[in-house]
């Protein structure tokens, strides 16, 4: 009817957290069906949480890893901690931070004149993290470190693999440093992130303090060319000053800006 009164519009404000959603993948404006989540934000819970599950308990290709490694002119040894499954290595963290014997004799029997750096791929907490990024990781480092590369010995590919067993593997090898690139604790957003720990005179009972680490090396975390040139600015320094940790601090950023 023509005098018919209309309600007026209701005009609804943008809500300014849906912009700020484009930027990141923490679980910001989840927005709310009465007093609960909506069932859409419920489901992608749900499904995070089971992608973070499944990253600590996929086990390693080592087979795989090791073969993508060789394509890339790596030479690769395959060792395992004392942990002798993924449940054994879930309940005694210690165990991960050994190698299991037959690993020792192994090592022993390919240790070389000393080398510059020790590398260790171990699978940590997230396989899935390894088994994607490492191969890419190491070309970026190998492509960052340039003509001047520190002598190497062999990529060790591990498994039920804690950080300092790395330190085992170094001393092992004569290594002047120890650099692990483990699979981090997944995260609801992060299921595939690559830790890596560099550790100057490495050795059985080194502490944390004695590291340096970069974390959250993944596509959509810190991009590999980026980590790979602060990983080199560090192995130089290391070497150089003959120390890691709080020793070291990392001033790589500054001083890669232009000059």
């Amino acid at each position: 009817m023509s005098g018919e009164h209309k309600p007026p519009a209701v005009v609804v404000p943008p809500d300014p957290w849906t912009e700020l959603r484009r930027h990141t993948p923490a679980r910001i404006a989840l927005g709310r069906a009465g007093t609960s989540l909506p069932t859409h934000e419920v489901l992608r819970f749900a499904a995070a949480h089971a992608m973070a599950r499944d990253a600590v308990h996929v086990p390693l290709d080592v087979v795989a890893l090791a073969a993508d490694l060789r394509a890339d002119g790596w030479t690769t040894l395959a060792l395992t901690s004392r942990a002798p499954t993924r449940d054994a290595y879930l309940r005694r963290p210690d165990w991960g931070r050994r190698l299991a014997d037959d690993a020792v004799a192994a090592l022993q029997a390919a240790a070389a004149p000393p080398v510059d750096l020790a590398i260790v791929a171990g699978d940590g907490l997230s396989a899935v993290a390894v088994q994607r990024h490492v191969p890419p990781l190491l070309r970026a480092l190998r492509a960052a470190l340039g003509d001047d590369a520190p002598t190497l010995a062999p990529v060790v590919v591990a498994t039920q693999a804690r950080v300092a067993l790395a330190d085992e593997v170094g001393a092992l090898l004569g290594a002047r440093l120890a650099l692990i690139l483990l699979g981090e604790r997944p995260g609801l957003s992060s299921p595939d992130s690559v830790g890596a720990y560099l550790t100057h005179d490495p050795r059985v009972g080194t502490t944390d303090a004695q590291r340096n680490c970069i974390s959250n090396i993944r596509p959509e975390g810190l991009p590999f060319d980026i980590a790979a040139r602060r990983l080199a600015w560090l192995i130089r320094e290391a070497l150089r000053r003959r120390v890691t940790g709080i020793a070291l601090k990392d001033d790589s950023e500054t001083e890669l800006l232009p000059r």
